[in-house]
């Protein structure tokens, strides 16, 4: 212990009770999405702490993780890479916390970006002020990897988030210990942190470093830094990014909130956001039957055909805002193929319109009344549109492809891929001439945007 008795309470009965206070305030957000990461601030308690909480009310209680990865920059020390401690175990007044030295040497032998640099460690407070709170809210079953980062290079940052990886799994959990302001006035905090923190929850890091580079050519009075830990925050953003996981703001003050030490003329600012993965898209069978029902009768209804309502228990499945895309086959033929993406109409109400619109598909003979009982349905529920930059974000047979130029567009469902074998060019390409109407190198300077698909159909 370097800090306790000046960070924090050096009694264990004292400390405990200051944490008791913290997490009874603290909110615990709903949510069915899985806790991955927390960037937490690493000041005072009687500045942050009260943060600090509401980043670690959210771990689920009684979870057990693997191992808990903290990464924190230095503050005493300045060197290249990263420096994971290795040599022994890690206390506080709550007790002692096993080090994993296994992982760690295993990070060590595996990436040049780890330095032998343990004295990084003897005195660094923005590693140390977590772990009350993970014990807090974990005991002491849990065993951790502790990262101190002293380098300054956003290259670094990438070799540490590539050696990291394979870690970076449900089973572990990683704190990221970073202030965000230091030193304006409350004001130039709130709307800088704001920014900040808004730029992190892009989940890109070039757009939290173009962030970063703008807050400081503003020259805003007193502004030393407007993200302290920036390295930790951008290693963990090469990890994510790219991926499916959502940033969430938890709790945002500055120590100018402390009504007995703060000083509003001069403030360090403190956010929590907490790293979700988001739930792989699944649609149960009841799910499923719930959709194609809602589907055969929207298109029977228009025919003119009387509908007979099952007497089912229904779930909230419809009532999801969610893009569709709706196939009809006539005896194995297809004769329509309508959808669009998701917006803020419910899956019932889109469903409702495609059906319809795929039943008259000018590009077929009309589906007549007497063709119901040779009708087949492919119902594809579409995930909310992901803006790309690169080809190599798109996956073949995984994505489907929209494609935006000007006031053309066109896309094509993933299952496309299966169906012809096309490559991921060819995919591309025809998508760009035969959909968009930009001809078959069109997508190369055009707007590109993935979505995934649930495949709803009958057999």
């Amino acid at each position: 212990m370097a800090v306790a008795g000046q960070f924090y309470p050096a009694s264990p009965e004292k400390l405990r009770a200051q944490l008791d206070e913290y997490f009874q305030e603290a909110a615990k957000i709903d949510t069915d999405q899985t806790l991955r990461a927390l960037i937490a601030p690493h000041a005072g308690y009687v500045f942050s702490g009260k943060v600090a909480a509401a980043a670690f009310k959210q771990i689920p209680p009684g979870k057990k993780y693997k191992t808990v990865f903290v990464l924190a920059s230095s503050h005493r020390y300045s060197f290249n890479g990263a420096s994971v401690y290795t040599r022994g175990n890690y206390e506080t007044p709550l007790g002692e916390i096993q080090v994993n030295t296994t992982v760690a040497k295993k990070l060590q032998a595996a990436s040049s970006v780890f330095t032998e640099h343990s004295d990084s460690h003897n005195y660094e407070h923005s590693l140390e002020v977590q772990l009350p709170f993970l014990q807090y809210r974990l005991g002491n079953e849990f065993s951790l990897v502790p990262i101190i980062l002293g380098t300054h290079s956003a290259s670094h940052c990438k070799k540490l988030a590539e050696a990291l990886r394979p870690y970076f799994t449900a089973n572990n959990l990683f704190i990221i210990s970073s202030d965000f302001s230091h030193f304006p006035a409350c004001n130039d905090a709130i709307s800088t942190d704001l920014l900040t923190a808004d730029a992190i929850c892009t989940n890109n890091a070039d757009e939290l470093l173009k962030t970063l580079e703008a807050n400081k050519k503003k020259a805003i009075s007193n502004l030393d830094t407007s993200l302290c830990g920036w390295t930790s925050v951008l290693s963990l953003l090469y990890l994510t990014q790219n991926s499916k996981f959502d940033y969430r703001k938890l709790a945002y003050q500055n120590s100018g909130d402390n009504a007995l030490y703060g000083d509003r003329e001069r403030v360090v600012g403190y956010y929590a956001i907490g790293i979700y993965e988001r739930p792989v898209f699944r649609i149960s069978k009841t799910e499923q039957v719930e959709i194609l029902q809602w589907t055969r009768n929207a298109i029977a209804r228009f025919l003119g055909k009387k509908i007979t309502e099952a007497k089912t228990k229904k779930s909230r499945i419809l009532e999801t805002k969610a893009g569709v895309f709706v196939s009809i086959y006539i005896n194995n033929e297809l004769r329509g193929c309508i959808g669009g993406f998701a917006g803020e109409k419910t899956l019932r109400e889109m469903i409702s319109t495609h059906a319809v619109s795929a039943a008259n598909d000018n590009r077929f003979n009309p589906v007549e009344p007497f063709e119901l009982e040779n009708m087949s349905l492919e119902v594809s529920v579409l995930t909310p549109l992901k803006k790309i930059h690169s080809i190599d974000e798109f996956q073949l047979g995984k994505h489907g492809i929209y494609i935006k130029s000007g006031f053309n567009s066109g896309t094509f469902l993933p299952q496309v891929a299966e169906k012809t074998g096309w490559s991921k060019e060819e995919f591309l390409g025809r998508c760009a001439k035969d959909k968009a109407g930009i001809g078959w190198e069109g997508w190369k300077t055009a707007e590109l945007y993935t979505y995934e698909v649930a495949i709803v159909k009958e057999v």
